[in-house]
């Protein structure tokens, strides 16, 4: 099955080897979002602002692939400090609603470029 790379100025340039989204048939995979500022590249500051950048993020590149935030079938939700938890899901109401996907939230000791917070998400477009 022939594969499409998702990309879009909307969101942070990809730092690594990776896409920011490849699209296979009606599933998209979006790689992890840390809380950069697509015009900048540089880190927003403080833990909610960086959650509501990582949302953003997600969300530019959902769009890009001809999709929405509301196609989110599995997220995934990495934060340095699970005391952190209560904010990502105060926050993931403003973003999601009901059904809500399917996630894990997972501690992590160090993310990149010392990121709080970094999230992915697959979708399913189509359904």
């Amino acid at each position: 099955m022939a594969r499409t790379i998702i990309s879009t100025a909307h969101a942070p340039a990809a730092i690594g080897t990776y896409s920011q989204a490849v699209r296979v048939g009606d599933t998209v995979y979006l790689s992890g979002q840390i809380g950069l500022d697509p015009e900048r590249m540089q880190l927003v500051e403080g833990i909610d602002a960086q959650i509501v950048r990582v949302f953003d993020n997600l969300k530019a590149v959902a769009e890009a692939s001809g999709g929405s935030l509301a196609d989110v079938v599995k997220l995934n939700v990495f934060l340095t400090d699970l005391a952190h938890f209560a904010t990502v899901n105060e926050v993931m109401g403003c973003y999601f609603s009901e059904p809500f996907p399917a996630r894990a939230a997972v501690g992590v000791a160090a993310l990149p470029r010392g990121a709080l917070v970094e999230a992915d998400a697959v979708l399913v477009l189509g359904g």
